[in-house]
């Protein structure tokens, strides 16, 4: 099964900035797991995001664990050096796809508008990030775009919770939403591992919910 189809198959990626690595990536991989969501997706925004891939992943090797505001081919190198499954970038940085792409590593772009998606289609991808979601016109855009764009899946991120990840997953254009809310700062300083995979169990009965009515 290709990142792709197992992304898609759990349906929910939490979108993680982890700023104690070495205390909290282990424990942190299991609770995910143990709710069901082995998908990750480890920020740059925090200094030793490739510590916290490596670790998540050797914590839990079946896991999928990527790399998320990437802006650099270094992030990309030093992604894949860890272990990293997959590449995420806040916007479409031509550079960047295309080196991943010779890496042979999935990336997602974010992608919000139709010269976005023109770029993304010229070169080969099948999964946009739309980020920030919410911001840019929700799922709304989202059916909108898909008009003119019907060959992409999108993984919305940016305002996604519990409330509204029902209906965002109830659209046949949507292939996961990515999320930060079962992964907030309070909950990993916290060490609140019960909370995180009780959160990530009620997200995969809404996914299992939406793709079933859907």
């Amino acid at each position: 099964m290709s990142v792709n189809q197992r992304i898609s198959e759990i349906g929910v990626v939490p979108v993680i900035k982890l700023s104690n690595p070495e205390r909290d990536a282990a424990p942190l991989a299991h609770a995910l797991c143990a709710g069901g969501v082995p998908v990750a997706e480890v920020t740059f925004r925090a200094a030793g995001a490739d510590t916290a891939i490596r670790l998540m992943k050797e914590a839990c090797p079946d896991m999928l664990v990527g790399a998320g505001t990437v802006l650099t081919t270094e992030h990309i190198d030093k992604a894949i050096a860890a272990g990293a499954s997959f590449i995420v970038t806040p916007g479409l940085d031509p550079e960047l796809v295309v080196y991943a792409q010779e890496k042979n590593i999935p990336i997602y772009p974010g992608c919000t508008t139709p010269t976005d998606y023109h770029t993304a289609y010229k070169l080969g991808l099948e999964v946009l990030k739309f980020f920030p979601a919410e911001q840019s016109g929700g799922l709304a855009k989202i059916k909108a775009m898909a008009a003119p764009f019907p060959m992409f899946k999108v993984m919305p991120t940016g305002g996604i919770s519990l409330k509204n990840l029902g209906e965002y997953l109830s659209s046949k254009v949507i292939c996961a939403c990515g999320g930060s809310y079962m992964v907030t700062a309070e909950l990993i300083e916290g060490g609140k591992w019960d909370e995180i995979t009780d959160l990530c169990k009620k997200s995969v009965e809404i996914v299992k919910e939406a793709r079933s009515n859907g």
